[in-house]
């Protein structure tokens, strides 16, 4: 390998051990999933889905490395059947070498492999002859075939946060790649990075190197704009301005204006938002703000995120588009979100009441012998399919009356539904 500065920073901050890792502690930290695995002393087949940037590679190196196996690389971008072919062979003569060896076969962008070229790797994943990893940036339900996706664990890596970057930038100048940053310029390339190391520590490269060439020893903002021009001054994500649009996004929706929305809505596009980030926004609308007035707003907003993972930018931002409007009219009520953060505080506050009896459930002989069970009235075999007058509450639990439907879209129905069953309830009383 190439020493110094010819090789690439990205190359030279690359973790050489699972603690070196920055990011995805959801499945890294101690007792996760993808942790156990590594201490298992067990490769197994799996696909890494992320977005760029987010360390799919760096992960299946560390795998190889952590099992002692050869690590094939395949770009499914340039490569096919003939690397295919070729990776086997390799694998083969690592097992049936003097010193038999594993082998892992790491194939990136996945899902830019047709099905009869995923299809040649499953005998070889059956037959054990290697370990599969697959990484994606596409939903690999869609993009993976069955057969393949089957035989693999998914992973689902998570763009890096805020202070997953900043760390990244410390690394940096901490091996000297990097000149002194000023806190507003590092705000605006960790905002300009959105969660993507590689896009990072690449802007970082470029401009160390421009830095060096003009005797700089500070980066500033001012500085940074003029080097890095009219996209970065644009795209101010993480700053002041990226919140109060998103803000201005969320109260538009939660006002009815749906012009206002769309207005938004573009404005964040055009400085340069990650649509997934607006859809994920969007869906939390729904569930938030319209909630149970009308449940098929959280169906449409997780249809528009989907239609966006199929189709991308520019097309798939017309799903998003549609789905701000529909927010936007769809009646409101927050009653579900209010009744959850209510229930969530009271249960944080209160003692942990035993499950009254016959709520209990009775599997074995000695549980019913212990009346588990015991007096359940069964709804369904109730007049109207409702057992009136029957308690699912803790015993001397107060009824907390957590969930208010408001009067407006869906909830006028609920709530003329509720109290038709408590009247039936107060009767039996």
């Amino acid at each position: 390998m190439a020493t110094g500065t010819h090789v690439p920073l990205a190359e030279r901050l690359r973790p050489r051990s699972l603690g070196e890792v920055i990011g995805q502690q959801h499945l890294l930290g101690e007792g996760m999933a993808l942790r156990l695995a590594f201490e298992s002393g067990q490769p197994h087949s799996c696909i890494l889905w992320g977005p760029p940037g987010v360390g799919k590679t760096t992960i299946a190196r560390l795998m190889a490395d952590a099992f002692d196996a050869q690590f094939i690389t395949i770009s499914a971008v340039l490569g096919g059947v003939k690397d295919i072919r070729e990776a086997v062979e390799r694998a083969e003569a690592a097992r049936d070498g003097l010193h038999a060896q594993r082998t892992i076969v790491f194939v990136d962008e996945v899902h830019r492999f047709n099905k009869s070229q995923q299809d040649a790797f499953l005998p070889h994943v059956e037959s054990g002859l290697f370990t599969f990893i697959g990484a994606t940036t596409e939903n690999p339900s869609f993009e993976v075939n069955s057969a393949l996706l089957s035989r693999a664990a998914v992973y689902v890596l998570q763009p890096l946060g805020e202070e997953d970057l900043r760390q990244l930038v410390n690394r940096a100048q901490g091996i000297g790649a990097v000149p002194v940053i000023e806190k507003a310029a590092e705000d605006r390339l960790v905002a300009y990075a959105d969660g993507d190391a590689r896009r990072l520590l690449n802007t970082l490269e470029t401009l160390a190197v421009a830095a060096a060439r003009e005797k700089l020893a500070e980066v500033t903002d001012a500085w940074l704009l003029r080097v890095l021009g009219e996209r970065m001054r644009r795209y101010d994500k993480g700053g002041e301005q990226f919140y109060d649009t998103i803000s201005a996004l969320h109260k538009s929706v939660r006002g009815s204006d749906p012009d206002a929305a769309l207005y938004w809505f573009v404005r964040m596009l055009d400085g340069g938002a990650d649509p997934r980030y607006l859809a994920r926004r969007l869906i939390r609308m729904a569930a938030e703000d319209i909630g149970l007035a009308d449940p098929r707003a959280l169906r449409l907003a997780l249809d528009a995120a989907e239609v966006y993972e199929r189709l991308g930018s520019p097309e798939g931002e017309l799903a998003l588009a549609e789905c701000v409007v529909y927010l936007a009219v769809a009646p409101k009520s927050n009653a579900v979100y209010k009744a959850f953060n209510e229930a969530k505080a009271f249960v944080k506050k209160d003692g942990s009441r035993p499950v009254p009896m016959h709520l209990r459930n009775a599997p074995t002989k000695l549980m019913k012998d212990l009346d588990y069970g015991k007096g359940y009235r069964y709804a369904h075999d109730e007049a109207g399919g409702f057992a009136a007058g029957e308690r699912y509450l803790p015993e001397g639990m107060p009824d907390p009356d957590f969930y208010r439907p408001v009067d407006r879209g869906l909830e006028i129905r609920i709530g003329e539904k509720l109290r038709e069953l408590r009247a039936l309830n107060n009767k039996k009383v």
